[in-house]
C-alpha cells in the first residue's frame, strides 16, 4: 500500500494532450507535482503553471543530479511519447524506445518506487472483441512494437528492484487538447467552417472511447495505489460506432451536416470490431478510492479507511 506521507508526482508529458488533463486532476485532489518539461514556453504557458515544480531538460540528456531527483519522486506517471501521429513510422522503435527506455532504466536503478506507464490498444494487434490484458500482445505497427517491447524491458527490471509497475493500456479519447488531425477535431473545424458535408470512412467500426477528463481521473486513481499492477486496460468496455460517435457529436453541436460515408478507406492497422475489458481497471479504481479515502483519514487525524457506510 501506498505511503500516503509521500504523495508527491512526477508527470512526464505534462504538456501533452493526456498529460496536462492528468496534471489538472492531481493538484484538484491536493497532491503536490512535479513536470519534466523540455519547452519551458509552453510549460508557462499551461493554465496550472504556477501550481507545479517544473524540471527542464530532455529525458535523454539528463544530469546524475536531475535523474536522483525524479527518481525521488513517491509516484512516477510517465506519459512522454512523440510521433503518435504516424503509428507506422520506423522511428518509435529506432529513435522513440531507446530514449525512454534509458531514462526509465536509469529511474529504475536510482530507487523510483511505483511507475506508471502510459502503453496502448494498438499492442493488441488484429484481435476483434473484447481485450483482455491476460491477451499475447501481437502489434502491428511500429509504435504498438515499440510500446509493448518497452513493456518487456521494463518488467524484469521492476521485478528485481522492487518497483511497482502499471501498464495502462489506452484506447480511444477525445477531448480539449486532441491532434488537429484526429477525426473530432476536423469535424469540429468543419463545423466552425459552417461545411454542409463532411468526408469520413463508413463509420461502421467498433470502438471503445472516453473523454480525455475520464482517462486523466482514470489515471490518476490508479496510480494511488499498488495493490493492482501490471497490464491495466484504460477503456470504457462499452463499444459504439465511429458513425454514431460523429453524429452524437454532430447532435451536441447542433449542426447539419451531410456524412459522406466511405469516402476514406478503413485503417488497416485496426481490427474492425474491439474494445476493452474493464475488469481489472475497475478492481484497480476500488483500490485507488479506498487509498484516497484513507490518506485523508490520516490528513485529518483519523485511523484509517474502514470501508464505507
Amino acid at each position: 500500500m501506498a505511503d500516503c506521507k509521500d504523495m508527491r508526482v512526477l508527470v512526464t508529458g505534462g504538456t501533452g494532450f493526456i498529460g496536462s488533463h492528468v496534471v489538472r486532476a492531481l493538484l484538484a485532489r491536493g497532491v503536490p507535482v512535479t513536470v519534466l518539461c523540455r519547452d519551458a514556453q509552453k510549460a508557462g504557458a499551461m493554465p496550472w503553471s504556477g501550481q507545479v515544480e517544473f524540471v527542464q531538460g530532455d529525458l535523454a540528456r539528463l544530469s546524475p543530479k536531475q535523474l536522483d531527483h525524479l527518481a525521488g519522486h513517491g509516484r512516477i506517471l510517465h506519459l512522454a511519447w512523440e510521433h503518435l501521429n504516424a503509428y507506422k513510422s520506423n522511428v518509435h522503435e529506432e529513435e522513440v524506445l531507446p530514449r525512454h527506455q534509458e531514462f526509465l532504466t536509469q529511474l529504475i536503478s536510482r530507487g523510483a518506487k511505483r511507475l506508471l506507464v502510459s502503453g496502448t490498444c494498438l499492442e493488441y494487434g488484429l484481435r476483434e472483441g473484447a481485450l483482455t490484458e491476460e491477451l499475447a500482445p501481437q502489434p502491428t505497427t511500429a509504435y504498438g512494437r515499440a510500446k509493448d517491447a518497452l513493456r518487456r524491458a521494463l518488467e524484469p527490471l521492476c521485478a528485481e528492484s522492487g518497483t511497482a509497475l502499471q501498464w495502462v493500456r489506452l484506447f480511444y479519447m477525445h477531448g480539449p487538447g486532441q491532434s488537429e488531425k484526429s477525426l473530432l477535431s476536423q469535424l469540429d473545424r468543419a463545423i466552425q467552417n459552417n461545411m454542409l458535408e463532411f468526408d469520413m470512412s463508413g463509420g461502421e467500426q467498433l470502438r471503445d472511447y472516453l473523454p480525455v477528463e475520464d482517462v486523466a481521473d482514470i489515471l490518476v486513481r490508479v496510480t494511488a495505489q499498488s495493490v493492482v499492477t501490471g497490464v491495466i486496460n484504460c477503456a470504457s468496455g462499452h463499444p459504439v460506432t465511429v458513425r454514431a460517435l460523429v453524429e452524437a457529436h454532430l447532435r451536441l453541436h447542433r449542426a447539419a451536416m451531410r456524412l459522406n460515408l466511405g469516402r476514406y478507406p478503413y485503417p488497416d492497422y485496426e481490427p474492425m470490431s474491439f474494445w476493452g475489458d474493464t475488469t481489472k481497471l475497475a478492481a484497480a479504481l476500488a483500490a485507488g478510492d479506498a487509498q484516497d479515502i484513507r490518506c485523508k483519514g490520516i490528513a485529518h487525524g483519523k485511523d484509517g479507511y474502514r470501508g464505507r457506510s
